[in-house]
């Protein structure tokens, strides 16, 4: 298990840009943090080494996705999570949480449209052990400032 106390401040600072901008280049944040390019990359390479870092990725326009959130009652007789191993292979499905509350399983749904989120949504259906289900679109996605 990773120690916080070897992510340092120089490490937090790089960390915390890359948050913002996967894409900036070590020479402009070295420019930032007054570092050297090689020390960014070096610092980078050892976050992603050690497994700090474990991907850089994108985020596409929100007009560019459906995004759902799909409740899952589970038949009793399923084990919660043998379902919720099955829905998170789901292409579309993004994440899977089993829950408390009135439902046992919540997936994250994405995908490029309508029409494929109904195909999603009937493909969870159709797992052995899901009961019921319960969908809602997401409006408006706010995030949690990384400032």
């Amino acid at each position: 298990m990773l120690m916080q106390a070897e992510v340092d401040e120089a490490d937090k600072a790089i960390i915390e840009i890359l948050k913002r901008d996967a894409r900036k280049s070590f020479t402009d944040i070295a420019k930032q943090l007054n570092l050297s390019e090689g020390a960014v990359r070096r610092r980078v390479k050892n976050l992603v080494d050690r497994g700090v870092i474990k991907s850089f990725t994108i985020e596409l326009a929100k007009d560019y996705n459906v995004m759902a959130v799909t409740f899952v009652s589970v038949t009793p007789s399923v084990p919660t999570p043998e379902v919720a191993d099955k829905l998170v292979k789901i292409n579309g499905v993004d994440e899977v949480y089993e829950i408390t509350g009135a439902r046992d399983v919540m997936a994250i749904i994405s995908v490029p449209s309508m029409s494929h989120l109904n195909k999603v949504i009937e493909e969870i259906r159709n797992v052995q052990g899901v009961n019921e289900t319960n969908t809602s679109i997401v409006l408006r996605m706010i995030k949690k400032s990384s400032l």
